[in-house]
This record gives C-alpha cells, structure tokens and sequence, in this order.
C-alpha cells in the first residue's frame, strides 16, 4: 500500500525538547516511530518504537506499532510477540486488533485473524472501523468465502465511499468469480480516478490475461515493471505467476 511521505521538518516538531511524565514521552516516540515507518525509514522507526517501550513498558500501543515495524522487517516471531504483549496491556484496543488481525492474515493465519477483526469492529471507540472491515473482507476473501468478503467490503464502502482499496478489493472478487467483463471495466473506471498501484496493474494483467487480450494485457504489465519494479506483484509476473 503507497503512503504519502510525511516531510522530515514535520517529524522533527515531534521530538521532545523538554522532560514529560513516561507516558507521555514514550506516547511522542510511537508516533515519531509511525511517521518514521510511513515514510519508509525501517531502521529509525524501530528506534523510536524501542525508545518510546524501554521509556513505558506498559503502554500497549508502542508494542503494536513496533509489531507493524516487526513486519516489514521480515521480523515475524518478533512482531507477533509484540502484538500479543500490547494486546495483554490493552485487549479492547481497536487500531492493535484490528494490525494484528492484519498482520495474522498477512502470514498465512486467516482464520486466526478474524475475531480480531471482530473486536475492533464491535469497538464503539474505534474511530476507523472502516479499515477492520475492509481487513475482514480481504482476509475472508483470502479465505475463498467471497461472500462474505463483499458483504465486509460493502460495510467499510457504507462508511466511507469510494474508497480506492475496497473498491480494488471487490474488483478482486468480481475476477475470483469470472465476472471478466464487469471485473475489466471496474477496473478501468477506477484507475481513471486513481494513481494505479502495483496491486492494481497485477490485477489487470490477470484479468486481460483470461479475456484473451494480448495486447491490454502487455499494457498493464509494462505499467507494472516500469512504475514498481521491485514489488511483489512484478516478482509474480516475472515468475509467470497468474494464479
């Protein structure tokens, strides 16, 4: 998922400059470490996040920040610990289930997921339940119960509308179906009003790819070599993975 890089002088306004009580220091670290880790500064991010627990080793959302740091440092042991250590200071905590529900379906452990998802949506405090329901609806769709994957999908639409990732999501499952066509022209429609994402461009290579069209086909894959070389999505196409 693309984030927008968050300039280096706004996180800076974050560091403290004076002493604060422990939570509210180790609270300054885990939002450094978040604006760290969405403008693609892993090691710094996990800095911050070590900073902000050895400072408040029981506040629960710097262990479920470093957990997503965990992640994409290919640390999985390590975050799934993380999670589960924030989790055991704040079990209601909405934004941790609702990561590490992510987190879990990400390493193959959908079925895990799910009530994590739950939780987080029956959070009447969770100001995104949006992002648990569309969570829930891909890890269902992961799953192959594309039923129930729209339905979630369709939950997080009602919340927030036409939002790129869950419109893409349901696209996905328009293709998992062979609703080519629909799936061909939903797609179409979406990147007329997105910037495309490697997700996306793999997506229309793979439905190009059934209908038969050489040539859409090259066109989305071309896209996808050029725009993200490096990702998953093109490492799969040079392997010759469709499926």
């Amino acid at each position: 998922m693309s984030q927008q890089k968050i300039p280096e002088e706004s996180v800076e306004q974050l560091v403290p400059t004076k002493p604060r009580d422990a939570r509210t220091r180790a609270k300054v670290h885990t939002e450094l470490g978040a604006l760290y880790l969405q403008n693609g500064n892993l090691a710094v991010a996990l800095e911050e996040l070590s900073i902000a627990i050895a400072i408040d080793p029981e506040y629960a959302k710097a262990y479920g920040a470093r957990g997503i740091a965990g992640f994409h440092a290919h640390e999985i042991a390590f975050a799934d610990q993380d999670f589960r250590r924030g989790l055991s200071l704040d079990a209601n905590d909405p934004e941790i289930n609702n990561n590490y529900g992510w987190f879990l379906c990400q390493i193959g452990r959908e079925k895990e997921a799910i009530g994590y998802f739950q939780r987080a949506i029956k959070n009447p405090l969770y100001e995104t339940p949006e992002r648990a329901y569309l969570n829930a609806g891909a890890c269902y769709a992961k799953l192959g119960d594309l039923a129930l994957a729209e339905e979630y999908i369709q939950h997080s639409l009602h919340i927030v509308p036409n939002n790129a990732q869950a419109l893409l999501e349901l696209i996905g499952i328009n293709y998992r179906r062979g609703h080519l066509a629909e799936a061909k022209q939903q797609l179409a429609s979406l990147l007329r009003r997105t910037e495309p994402s490697a997700e996306a461009l793999w997506l229309g290579v793979r439905i190009e790819r059934r209908l038969g069209d050489r040539v859409a086909e090259a066109k989305y894959g071309s896209q996808l070599r050029r725009r993200f070389p490096l990702s998953p999505e093109a490492q799969e196409l040079l392997k010759g993975n469709f499926e």
